[in-house]
């Protein structure tokens, strides 16, 4: 399998870029990459290039760029040409860890939808106690969704956690306010209500303070409410380890301990890292794409390579594409 990489997207690029595709060549069988990007930058870092090409461009989307008018106008920018080599069968997949709009823009006009998924979603794989993780979507895909899109939602995220993370009958949660049947807005009472007939292991409603402990394997909201609890996690987080740090530096005793408890705290972090599980998947497009995490290292590039891997591996574009065709959804009638 091929995978295209926009080997100039993210703050480390393209240095952590190439390295995490150095090592995914090295550990996963019949994996080519296709790095896209200032060739000559790329090539400072790239070592050995076996199972690894390079196709030049000099053109950039940077994080300061209007989406959609980027993605029409830079068209020979790294990240449109990562998504024109899926689209023109050239790879399988494709990742970037730059610019997030643009890459869902690029995914829409240059990739394409699969035929019945309404609107993609964004949905990276979150961390949970047992260490099992979560797949959270839509974080940001679409603000705006309807009732039957967040059906689709389930159906993608329930096939993907199963082929890809390996979960036999994963558990579908609807993100709410109460885990009661008939809380919510008018949205989340007729997308509960459509959930019940689906083809998934729908397991009712569950509130935000209960996914980091393993509420369901597949936790479904819109995108404006996923995105807040996605920075929210994220803020949280950090905050923990700014105050963590800041108790441990206050005095001699507590340095002590810090020092006794290194190697501990930089396990926690590891696991309340999202990166380690790969990079966020955008699902209903008719090929794999993944936005890895704009401050990704090699590692976190490595585990969103293998993600994709994976995706491919296990034929998941192609299993939503026919699970979406057996259901029937009469969305004028239901909204």
């Amino acid at each position: 399998m091929k995978i295209a990489i926009d080997a100039m997207g993210g703050d480390h690029a393209p240095k952590e870029i190439v390295l995490g595709a150095m090592d995914a060549v090295s550990r996963i069988d019949k994996l080519k990459i296709t790095l896209i990007g200032d060739e000559k930058k790329i090539k400072e870092y790239l070592t050995d290039s076996k199972n690894i090409d390079v196709i030049h461009t000099d053109e950039v989307i940077t994080s300061d760029d209007e989406p959609v008018r980027a993605v029409r106008r830079k068209k020979n920018s790294s990240l449109v040409l990562t998504a024109k080599e899926v689209k023109e069968n050239r790879a399988d997949a494709c990742i970037s860890a730059g610019n997030t709009g643009a890459l869902m823009s690029a995914g829409l006009f240059v990739v394409g939808r699969i035929t019945g998924v309404d609107r993609p979603a964004l949905s990276p794989t979150l961390p949970t106690i047992d260490g099992k993780g979560f797949l959270l979507l839509d974080v940001g895909a679409n603000v705006d969704a309807k009732a039957h899109n967040l059906v689709q939602y389930a159906v993608m995220g329930s096939i993907y956690t199963e082929k890809v993370r390996s979960v036999n009958n994963p558990t579908v949660g609807l993100l709410n306010v109460g885990t009661e049947d008939g809380k919510g807005n008018e949205l989340t009472k007729k997308a509960f209500n459509q959930l019940q007939e689906a083809p998934i292991n729908f397991i009712g409603n569950v509130e935000a303070r209960d996914i980091l402990s393993g509420a369901a394997d597949v936790v479904v909201t819109d995108g404006f409410s996923g995105n807040i609890a996605l920075k929210t996690i994220e803020g949280t987080a950090m905050t923990m380890f700014s105050m963590l740090k800041e108790t441990f530096m206050s005095s001699f005793k507590t340095k002590i301990a810090a020092g006794m408890v290194k190697s501990d705290l930089k396990g926690l972090q590891s696991k309340l890292d999202y990166s380690e599980y790969g990079g966020a998947g955008l699902f209903g497009l008719a090929a794999p794409v993944i936005k890895a995490h704009g401050s990704s290292n090699s590692r976190a590039v490595f585990n969103a390579i293998k993600q994709a891997a994976h995706m491919v591996e296990f034929n998941v574009t192609d299993t939503i594409k026919s699970t979406m065709e057996t259901i029937d959804l009469d969305k004028e009638e239901n909204e």
